[in-house]
């Protein structure tokens, strides 16, 4: 009897644990949600144009389909995640465009991480694709360590990584590809 009632108490108490140990898995799974913050946007806006002026002149024009605006954040920034087309006009107003399907702006830094099918056209006639660029503001510098297609007039090149100014007259190219006419 004493055997039999010892059984029947070490089963008791297995059960139980075991009952215990899966019913404290899923709580824990719901405690540790609660314990990771997640990221709320300050501010959504959908189908928008942001214009960037300088001395009454425009700069800039900015248009998405959504922002989200993550300035709530401890490292700020601002996402498009359905995509950017960005206007610049120079002096004489000419314009040129970058185009991505997802960017994000870290306000801090001043990068821009344009993701998916970014090509960048100048007005006269340059052309450069890739899957990734970034953009330095306060440089005013461009670089992607991604491979690329860079066509101009009288350019093709093509490879991995490059970094170059706004106005294209400082290149570097890491590995690359192509031709290039020459004028003697």
């Amino acid at each position: 009897m004493k055997y039999l009632l010892k059984n029947i108490f070490l089963s008791i108490v297995t059960v139980f644990t075991v009952t215990m140990f899966f019913s404290c898995e899923g709580k824990i799974k719901e405690i540790q949600k609660l314990s990771t913050s997640e990221k709320f946007p300050e501010g959504i806006a959908e189908d928008f144009e942001l214009f960037y002026t300088d001395s009454g002149r425009v700069k800039a024009k900015l248009m998405s389909k959504k922002n989200l605006n993550f300035s709530n954040q401890s490292f700020p920034y601002q996402e498009f995640p359905e995509g950017l087309k960005v206007i610049f006009y120079d002096k004489e107003n000419n314009e040129s465009t970058v185009t991505a399907d997802y960017g994000i702006i870290y306000s801090k830094t001043n990068l821009i991480d344009l993701q998916g099918n970014v090509v960048l056209e100048t007005h006269d006639g340059k052309r450069l694709e890739a899957p990734q660029l970034y953009w330095d503001q306060k440089n005013e510098w461009i670089f992607t360590e991604k491979n690329y297609t860079f066509t101009g007039p009288d350019t093709y090149m093509n490879g991995t990584g490059i970094d170059f100014n706004k106005e294209f007259t400082l290149v570097n190219a890491n590995v690359d590809t192509g031709d290039r006419v020459i004028d003697e």
